[in-house]
């Protein structure tokens, strides 16, 4: 999957498969994780927050299930 660099303290890069519903982040520990049946809106919401890591927190951690890549 493709990802977009996002100037983010906690995220490096973001990517999404709107088909799938599979959100891709890189987190700039390194580690890059999928998240599954996100809808299009969180990702939107995510690329427009001015803290994506702190949406990210809210919104996306510990809501939809992740695999580690």
């Amino acid at each position: 999957m493709e990802r977009t660099s996002v100037s983010s303290s906690n995220l490096s890069s973001v990517g999404y498969d709107p088909e799938s519903l599979t959100l891709e982040i890189e987190f700039n520990h390194g580690g890059i994780y999928q998240y599954y049946e996100v809808p299009d809106h969180i990702n939107d919401e995510l690329m427009g927050a001015s803290s994506l890591g702190s949406y990210f927190h809210h919104n996306i951690k510990n809501v939809y299930r992740f695999a580690k890549m």
